[in-house]
């Protein structure tokens, strides 16, 4: 597995496509009104799916984890949340926690993990 991270529009799905060679109608897109799709060769916007486990009383990590066999060949893409001014609602607050202890999870079991930052990967791991 691939774990790909960085800010709002720095080029994520780009360095997927590229990088990995994953096509539009590989990527499945996550929502914060569904879970997610495992087996789809690459995962993007995970943290809408943590969005969505924390609304719905779930622990993202529990379902990563549950699912191994079936994201362990993917590459997944999360953007950054978890930086910046920490949110005053609970909720968002919840969420942002939910996003990195994911990513944290994640990362540890990732064969890479690349950062993008104004289109430049920076491999982490």
């Amino acid at each position: 597995m691939d774990l790909i991270i960085g800010g709002a529009y720095q080029g994520k799905r780009e360095y997927a496509k590229t990088r990995f060679g994953v096509e539009d109608g590989e990527i499945y897109t996550c929502t914060e009104d569904t879970g997610v799709a495992f087996g789809a060769r690459c995962l993007d916007r995970l943290e809408e799916f943590a969005l969505w486990c924390v609304r719905n009383g779930q622990d993202p990590v529990a379902i990563f984890r549950e699912h191994r066999q079936e994201w362990q060949d993917s590459v997944l893409i999360c953007q950054d949340i978890f930086c910046g001014v920490v949110p005053l609602g609970a909720d968002m607050r919840a969420w942002r926690e939910a996003t990195g202890r994911l990513c944290a999870y994640l990362s540890a079991r990732a064969e890479t993990v690349t950062r993008m930052f104004c289109g430049i990967p920076q491999r982490l791991v």
